[in-house]
């Protein structure tokens, strides 16, 4: 599995920490930056993240900032990217099971380095369930397949 991570300043050392930790286990890690804590637009690189995924240069994922909203935010309007905010594993597991989400986002100052890589090993190992998920997911692209409800 191929694997692209970015962050923000605030998150390079939780970057670093989780870039390394993902090579020990042999994943092919992209890090697509920054490399040092010198301020950074985080929408820069939540944008090469979802570019890295949309080209097909990455199966998954990982964006961080120091709360992880920005970045999601930034990677979200791509739209290949179906990136979820997550704290814990649970919400890292469901995020792939019903919504088959390609990125992970976490918050450096929000989660330490345990808590972070129990989320990334869920998210990695976690398969998309499909089934009955796959119509919502569609819409996710493609918003004119939602006209499902009526406009009030």
């Amino acid at each position: 599995m191929r694997i692209a991570i970015a962050s923000d300043h605030a998150a390079v050392a939780l970057k670093a920490a989780l870039v390394a930790w993902l090579r020990e286990q042999d994943y092919s890690v992209e890090d697509l930056g920054p490399f040092d804590t010198a301020s950074v637009d985080y929408p820069d690189y939540g944008y090469r993240l979802a570019r890295a995924i949309g080209e097909g240069r990455a199966d998954r994922g990982i964006a961080l900032c120091g709360s992880g909203i920005g970045i999601s935010i930034a990677v979200n309007r791509h739209p290949a990217a179906r990136c979820a905010l997550v704290s814990e594993p649970v919400s890292a597991g469901l995020a792939r099971q019903h919504n088959d989400a390609n990125i992970i986002a976490l918050g450096a100052r929000m989660i330490g380095e345990v808590m972070a890589k129990a989320c990334v090993r869920t998210f990695l190992a976690t398969e998309f369930e499909g089934d009955r998920h796959q119509r919502r997911v569609a819409m996710l692209s493609s918003p004119e397949l939602g006209s499902h409800v009526q406009e009030a």
